[in-house]
């Protein structure tokens, strides 16, 4: 046992970002926002207990925990991002445009105002807006919402840590200032030339260039990364860019006798992929991604391995110190439980491939694939709460098809566009047409996405940490058994169960409401009901309380059957009431108060009562078939920030 031990404190530098990112995972995750003395105190003890205890591996870790925790609240109080305390109607609206999304029907804009800070809004105007115009309009702001069910996507999170103040919507647009020249007008001449929404999503970096129906497809055949640029896309360009400029060296003989030609190379490529953050718009999976290639690319210059389990561990740290609330992200998670993964593959297992170039190759994507789907289904679900079933299948087809047609056409045809030139733009268009007509069939699949509904917190760190000693845990070849020379995989087995158990476990809620009380929805004979099928107060509520429920979502929202002025959720012990009209509260209040069936009572107002403090919901909530009632958390830095 004590070779065992001796052999993982080789390890404890790739477990120190599992044990940090809990640190900070456990601070946005926490109930009542923590004291900035206790988070001070945190990060104290955590930074001089990594410093005293260096040398003591576990406790070390345990100390990269707790400094994790404070720092992620010190940094959350110092972002310290003004937010709206209500919503605003029909208020005047100016400001400068600093980014542009473009959909289908719309605009998103950020403008930053003097009055509201930097806000989010839409606008069906027709009009060419492009950042650094100043406009302004008539238009509302709404307050960023809390998440619509305990430890779901909390949007005001969200905006506070992106700096968005509020969202909205803007009408009537006015132009007051035309900019003449900005440092995104690069960015707005190639999409005017282009005029293509694969310039827009695959270079420009436009997130909503795609139709919703053209989303969803690529989204069941699980490639929806392919249209976010992160890694896959910094890959791409830095690999192209790379091999141009090696061969470029490599013709130069009096400077390669100097210095290796992967040098100058990769300075090149590295100057290349700033160029590429710099049109893409810069975005956050963006940034993120490149960071992690200029780590790769210091890697090479120093001619250290570039592709490691270390160097993916630094990366990590590195960029969840830049931003904790970083760990807290979708694209994060998946990047990361990818890379470990793969990096596990073919680092650790080493398997076995076909002498065949062809059979390797496939043999390759597909053992890749495999892994990197198992690695991110925990953080698919917790995220999407459905699995697309055909995603393996997807992959295999559609990522080398994009790597070596998709994105070198629509590369070429975006600087021929430029040029003048439209015919390859076009012909990157024909290539996507049968490229999507395959997703399209591969969708109509039965049983495209599997909606397994979200697993718990608990359930998710099992399954983390399992993952983790699969990776990390190292063997001793020397003992004697297969279960302690493989202890680590059983002991992952182990803990993956367990996380599943819990999560199978689980009951799901019976009643939910949203925060502001408009929106309820109750399970009636296995269906999830609601009592409106439109809201756009709440309009990812529907989708996400149907997640919850493991139903489809997009599917038609049904109403629940309303009985007088009242609705009436029944159980075999006891009841929820919802009151949805002011009518309604005055009449009942009364007698319900005093109706021991009665377990709970939901207004649309928020009301209160001395008599019956602990059946009135106030905020949003779950309640379960056994009557616990879960609250939705809204009392933390970034539903009330400080003014």
């Amino acid at each position: 046992m004590r070779d065992w031990f001796n052999a993982q404190k080789l390890n404890v530098f790739l477990w120190a970002p599992i044990f940090l990112a809990f640190g900070m995972a456990c601070y946005f995750s926490v109930g009542p926002e923590p004291s900035i003395v206790k988070l001070i105190a945190s990060f104290i003890i955590g930074t001089g207990g990594i410093i005293l205890f260096r040398k003591i591996p576990f406790v070390a870790l345990m100390m990269s925990f707790v400094f994790g925790f404070g720092y992620a609240g010190i940094y959350a109080h110092i972002k310290n991002t003004p937010q709206l305390s209500h919503d605003l109607h029909g208020v005047e609206i100016t400001g400068r445009i600093i980014d542009i999304d473009h959909t289908e029907e719309k605009m998103r804009v950020h403008l930053k105002t003097d009055d509201y800070g930097i806000i989010r809004v839409s606008t069906t105007d027709k009009m060419e807006l492009k950042p650094g115009d100043i406009i302004s309009g008539e238009g509302g702001l709404f307050k960023p919402k809390p998440a619509d069910v305990p430890y779901g996507f909390d949007f005001a999170r969200h905006a506070y840590f992106n700096n968005l103040t509020a969202n909205g919507y803007i009408k009537d647009i006015k132009m007051v200032y035309t900019a003449k020249t900005d440092v995104y007008s690069p960015r707005q001449y190639i999409k005017t030339k282009s005029n293509s929404f694969l310039t827009d999503a695959l270079l420009l970096g436009y997130k909503n260039a795609l139709s919703t129906e053209q989303r969803d497809a690529w989204n069941t055949n699980g490639v929806a990364h392919l249209w976010s640029i992160s890694g896959y896309h910094m890959t791409l360009i830095a690999g192209w860019l790379f091999i141009i400029f090696y061969i470029i060296f490599r013709c130069i003989p009096r400077l390669v006798r100097r210095v290796p030609a992967r040098i100058p190379a990769t300075i090149c490529s590295w100057v290349g992929l700033v160029g590429y953050v710099f049109i893409s718009g810069g975005g956050v999976a963006t940034l993120r991604a490149f960071i992690m290639a200029t780590l790769v690319m210091l890697a090479i210059i120093l001619g250290r391995a570039a592709l490691s389990m270390r160097m993916a561990a630094l990366a990590f740290i590195t960029i969840a110190l830049i931003n904790p609330y970083n760990v807290m992200r979708a694209g994060f998670q998946l990047s990361f439980a990818a890379i470990f993964g793969i990096l596990w593959l073919w680092t650790c297992v080493k398997p076995n491939l076909p002498h065949n170039k062809i059979l390797k190759y496939i043999y390759s994507a597909f053992l890749t694939t495999l892994v990197a789907t198992i690695f991110t289904a925990p953080f698919i679900l917790t995220h999407f709460g459905e699995i697309p079933i055909y995603g393996i299948l997807g992959n295999l087809i559609f990522v080398p098809l994009f790597s070596f047609i998709l994105m070198p056409c629509v590369i070429i045809g975006t600087i021929c566009a430029i040029m003048g030139l439209p015919g390859p733009i076009a012909f990157a268009h024909t290539v996507y047409d049968h490229l999507y007509g395959i997703a399209e069939t591969v969708a109509n699949f039965p049983f495209g996405n599997l909606s397994l509904g979200t697993p718990p917190n608990v359930s998710l760190v099992f399954m983390i940490i399992g993952l983790s000693c699969l990776i990390f845990m190292r063997n001793v070849d020397k003992f004697r058994t297969i279960f302690t020379r493989h202890i680590n995989v059983f002991i992952s087995i182990f803990l993956i169960s367990i996380g599943i158990a819990i999560w199978m476990s689980s009951p799901r809620p019976i009643f939910y409401i949203s925060h502001d009380h408009k929106l309820i929805g109750a399970v009636i004979d296995g269906k999830l009901k609601f009592n409106k099928t439109h809201d756009s107060g709440n309009y990812f509520a529907f989708d996400n309380w149907k997640k919850m429920n493991r139903e489809k979502t997009g599917t038609e929202n049904e109403r629940i059957p309303k009985e007088s002025s009242v609705y009436t959720i029944s159980r075999r012990y006891w009841k929820i009431i919802y009151l949805p009209n002011f009518s309604s509260v005055s009449k009942n209040i009364i007698s319900m108060c005093q109706d021991p069936e009665i377990k709970y009572i939901a207004s649309y107002f928020d009301i209160d009562s001395s008599k019956c403090t602990t059946k009135i919901i106030h905020g949003g909530a779950v309640v379960y078939k056994s009557g616990h009632i879960d609250y939705v958390p809204s009392n933390r830095l970034w539903h009330n920030p400080p003014e």
